[in-house]
């Protein structure tokens, strides 16, 4: 499985290789999903959110996008967090090698 900050940086795949931008794990590798989020790194911090586990990290994500948007609303329903991965293009996958670029 990929480390972390690996899946976090993802920016695509080269078969069974996840392919990771390394300046952006070299800069913002450390921050936490909220850090990620308020800096406005959505799908990094969607990304952080999804290898956590933790579906409040994931409510997290969508508020701070929503309120980007004007929307003050903090209720996050169901269906709009099922479609977060399909929004951010974030999905698990099981691959074991990197390639930095």
């Amino acid at each position: 499985m990929l480390s972390r900050q690996d899946f976090v940086f993802t920016i695509g795949y080269n078969g069974p290789i996840a392919v990771v931008d390394k300046q952006a794990k070299k800069k913002y590798g450390r921050l936490s999903t909220r850090e990620l989020a308020e800096k406005g790194l959505f799908r990094a911090a969607f990304s952080s959110a999804l290898y956590s586990g933790d579906a409040d990290e994931r409510k997290l994500v969508w508020q701070a996008y929503k309120q980007l948007g004007g929307n003050s609303s903090m209720e996050v329903s169901d269906a709009e967090l099922s479609a977060l991965d399909r929004l951010f293009g974030v999905f698990l996958v099981d691959v074991n090698r990197t390639m930095i670029i």
